[in-house]
Order: C-alpha cells, then structure tokens, then sequence
C-alpha cells in the first residue's frame, strides 16, 4: 500500500476473470493494471497543475513512483503471458511421427548417457551428416520447434519481423534499383524499346548463435525430467537476450546487424541503404513545447502503405517518458493494453518494448517506428545442434546448444526512427 496515493500494489486478485492466472495461482487483474493507470493520470494532471502554478518536487516524485508501478505490473503480466503461451511438445502418434519418435529417443539417450549409436545411425540413414567440423548432433524436430516457437515469443523483434527458414548458410534477395519503363500510347501508337529494370541484392549470412546448460548426473539420471523441456527452458532465455540484442545493434560481424547500426540521414535526404530519421528538437531530449508533435512527424514520414501495419520500438526509460505525454485536447498519447497480455500502444499504434533500444542521449536514436514485417529480416537455418561434453566441467555435463540467425534491413523505407538531436 502506498501511504501517500492510496494505491494497492500486490500479485494476486480475489476475482481472476479479468487477469491472467500464473501457475502459483496468483493473478495480476487487468482491472487492477487499469486502476493504477487511471492513478497515474490523475496523478500526472495533479502535477502538471501544480507546476503550472509554482512547481512541487514532491507530487514529480509521486508521478514517478506510480510510474514505476505500472512498469512493474506490466512486466508481471508479461512474464506469466509468456509462462501461459510456451507451447506443448509435439505427441502425435500418427505413423507420420514414427521417425520423430525415433528420433527423440535416440536424442534421449544421447543426452542422458552418451549413447551415440541409435543417433548416429538415424542421421546417417537421412543421408544428413552426423556430426558437424565442431561435433553435435541435431536435436528431434519437435524440439527445435519449440525452441522457435519460445523465442518468436520472448524475443520483441523476432515476434515483429519476417521470419525466414533458410538450408544454407547465406540468404540472398534480389530487388530492383529501378524498374523497367514504362509510359501511356495511344491504341496504335508506336510503343518504343523499354530499358530493362537494374536489380542488386542483399545477403543475409546466418551465425552461430550457442547456449551451454549444465547439467548433474541425478538430474539426468531423473527419468521423470523431460530432456526436450529441460533444453528448451535452459537456452531459450540465452537465445533469445543475445538474439534480441543483436537484431536491434548488432555490428554485423559474426551477428545478425541490427536497424539502428546502419547509417541514418535526415528523412528529407533518405536514400536507399539508409535510415530516414526525424529529429526530436533538442539534443539529447524531447522538444519543450509541444513534444508529441515529432512523434507525428515520425509517424507521417512513414508512406501510408507501411504505416497499416507499423509499430513503435523503444525501450522502458523512453516509453515512461512518453508515458506522461497529452494531445491538444488532454488525452494521454500512451494508452495501456486493452486487454490482459496485449501491448500498450502509442497513437493508435502498437508498443514493442524492447530493452536494447538506445535510452535517450545526444544523438541516440531512440524511437524506430516502421512496419518491421516489411522492413527487417530475421533467417533461421533449419536445425539445432546440441554437443554433450561430460569432460571439461566434471562432475558436471555441458551441453553446447548451436543454432544459425541472421538478420537485417531488407526494406529501408519500411522503418524510420528519430533521432534526438536539434536538426
């Protein structure tokens, strides 16, 4: 209980119709969620009042630490949505499944003892190799497709982007510089040679991505442990923070390369191969007055074809600033998810928090907004290895888990962010 706003802040609601139940049988109510918003802007109007007249240290501090409380029952409905949408493995006895089955056992008894054989024999009989320049074996197919699955969900740019499957190690897209000509004749005019279109493409290499869980002989021992579960929840989380990092700032080198790691120009000057960028109107800061009318400026330097499916990308400490922002008729711009496990949106326009963002400093390029299924491009080659290793860790079991990504801007005009700098 906050002594001075009188708001409630706990994990757990009597009535559960409205919230999502995490598997402790506690619940965060989205009613509840609601309230404290409707606390916040109360709150927010409290103080703006007040600074109009003299100014009040004590009611900012009071907006901030609601502020803070709506971050942190936010991230908890996050996390049990996240723990209520981890999909079921696979248990499909259709005849179909037969080789899958066989499969997992063998995989099973690889993780579990050491036995190669079964494996070996399996990979070899679908004519794949068994085992890659650094050893390892491919994990069943039900299980590389959760942990696909996992990431699509826990990963913020994954679950925004294109997604594509690729079988060898560079994904290459061809697109046209400029097109062939084309022009208005008359019915029986004479029609003149067209030039052919002018096309380049882009490439998409795939990197190793690798997690190393370890494991206890008990634990393997354990046939009541699920292998594939345990897997899955031990690299998930590995995955998906370096991955996340990489499709937001990744260099390139060795990793996906990330959209605000290209070259960004002011949008009046965009070309191909960069970044259109808005400027905010002070250097390492919103403008004074009026600051929400960069974000429609933002908004508007997208074409309207990108803009039905685009997306605001920022990171907490943005979106919190953001968070106090009113139009011209008092309405706030930031509005919380309408429903339980939704995204906040920002002007009508769905929020992906995303944590690698760059927080907001001189010439930090902070805010992406875009259509991202457009605009980035995530390639995943098929299949997941994972390498037993019961020697370098003793008495502990490694298990080096390998998967191929790579990632980058496929669209350039699909994504424009703001750049927050004078001009």
């Amino acid at each position: 209980m906050d002594t001075e706003t009188g708001l409630e802040f706990h994990d757990h609601a009597p009535e559960q119709k409205a919230g999502i139940a995490s598997p402790g049988g506690h619940a965060v109510t989205h009613d509840e969620f609601m309230r404290t918003f409707e606390a916040f802007k109360e709150a927010n109007d409290e103080r703006l009042d007040e600074i109009a007249r003299r100014g009040d240290v004590l009611l900012d501090e009071k907006v901030d630490r609601i502020n803070g409380a709506i971050d942190a029952q936010q991230r908890h409905m996050e996390q049990i949505a996240l723990k209520n949408a981890r999909p079921a493995l696979e248990t499909s006895l259709r005849p179909r499944a037969i080789a899958s089955r066989e499969h997992k056992s063998a995989f099973e008894s690889y993780v579990r003892g050491g036995e190669t054989g079964a494996l070996r024999a399996l990979e070899t009989k679908a004519l794949s190799v068994a085992s890659n320049a650094d050893g390892g074996y491919l994990v069943p197919v039900e299980l590389e497709r959760e942990i696909g699955q996992r990431l699509a969900t826990i990963s913020p740019i994954r679950s925004i982007a294109s997604v594509r499957e690729i079988s060898g190690n560079v994904y290459k897209k061809p697109f046209m510089l400029t097109g062939p000509a084309t022009g208005w004749v008359g019915e029986t005019d004479a029609r003149a040679q067209t030039a052919s279109p002018t096309l380049d493409a882009l490439s998409f290499p795939a990197m190793e991505l690798y997690a190393m869980p370890a494991a206890t002989a008990t634990l393997l021992d354990d046939s009541a442990v699920n292998i594939d579960e345990w897997i899955a929840s031990e690299v998930e989380l590995t995955f998906a923070v370096q991955e996340g990092a990489a499709f937001v700032a990744g260099d390139g080198v060795n990793k996906p390369k990330g959209f605000v790691s290209y070259t960004a120009v002011a949008n009046t000057s965009w070309t191909w191969g960069n970044l259109g960028y808005i400027a905010s109107g002070a250097a390492g800061a919103f403008a004074s007055s009026d600051p929400s009318d960069k974000l429609v400026d933002l908004i508007y330097a997208l074409k309207a074809g990108y803009r039905q499916n685009a997306a605001f990308v920022m990171n907490r400490k943005t979106q919190a600033a953001i968070r106090k922002f009113k139009d011209s008729g008092g309405a706030y711009l930031w509005q919380p998810p309408e429903q339980a496990g939704g995204r906040a949106s920002l002007m009508t326009f769905p929020l992906v928090e995303a944590e690698d963002m760059p927080d907001v400093a001189a010439n930090s390029l902070a805010i992406a907004f875009g259509d991202f299924r457009r605009g980035y491009l995530i390639v995943d080659r098929t299949g997941v290895r994972v390498l037993r290793d019961p020697y370098s860790a003793k008495p502990y079991v490694l298990f080096y888990t390998t998967k191929r990504v790579g990632g980058g801007v496929q669209d350039f005009d699909a994504i424009k962010v703001m750049k927050f700098s004078a001009s």
